[in-house]
């Protein structure tokens, strides 16, 4: 690739479906390749697939949506050193700018007037360990993160994660989400589902605060295999 250009899986306009911008339209500039292999994963494709394009390119079909709102996403975007000047850019038009991370790699080289939404792997993912902790660091009240659940121990994980490291005063929102069950049975990509009432019923019964419970929005209202929604 050359020394402007980045390496898209896909550009779409929709409905934000995850975060504290749920509902909102959205634009998703998604990003090819990722270094994690979570066992949930519902974007594979993007692992390797996309194209090659300039910087200005994307942007200028970003900004064609005329959409306040655009999510950088992936994969793991921040693989991508060149993000950086695509936000950079979004950013100078007075864009919204979401970046969904994974946590695995280093947050502090985002521009300021994004807002990084961090998924912290749970042990239910197999990528705990990938986690890069110092992160925490960088977190301001802009940024939100989140907890895809997939069990009670990543639950229990979770909660723990949470106190240690002071989230809720750290960050805007600190979300959980059950992983998503599949209408045709709880099996996802290796992975079993988790019913939502089921983790609902955990943070009520344990009086949780400062903590949202999220679904994928998109799921539910497109089939949850589409693509570019």
């Amino acid at each position: 690739m050359g020394p402007e250009t980045l390496r898209i899986n896909e550009i779409f306009h929709s409905i934000q479906g995850e975060s504290t911008w749920a509902g909102c339209p959205c634009v998703f500039v998604r990003l090819t390749g990722c270094h994690l292999r979570c066992r949930y994963c519902d974007t594979e494709y993007a692992f390797r697939e996309g194209t090659t394009r300039t910087v200005g390119d994307v942007v200028e079909e970003v900004a064609a949506h005329q959409c306040e709102l655009v999510e950088i996403t992936g994969g793991e975007p921040l693989l991508q050193k060149r993000v950086h000047e695509l936000i950079g850019q979004l950013c100078d038009l007075g864009k919204t700018v979401l970046v969904e991370t994974s946590g695995a790699c280093d947050i502090s080289a985002c521009d300021r007037r994004a807002i990084r939404i961090m998924d912290l792997k749970t042990p239910g993912s197999g990528e705990a360990d990938r986690t890069l902790w110092s992160n925490i660091e960088h977190l301001t009240k802009r940024d939100e993160v989140k907890f895809v659940i997939t069990s009670r121990a990543d639950y229990e994980w979770a909660k723990d994660a949470i106190d240690r490291h002071g989230l809720v005063e750290r960050c805007k929102a600190v979300l959980m989400s059950p992983v998503f069950e599949q209408a045709s049975g709880l099996e996802v990509l290796g992975c079993e589902g988790l019913s939502p009432r089921v983790l609902a019923e955990w943070m009520l019964a344990d009086g949780l605060t400062g903590v949202r419970l999220q679904l994928q929005l998109h799921k539910f209202i497109w089939e949850p295999a589409t693509r570019g929604v």
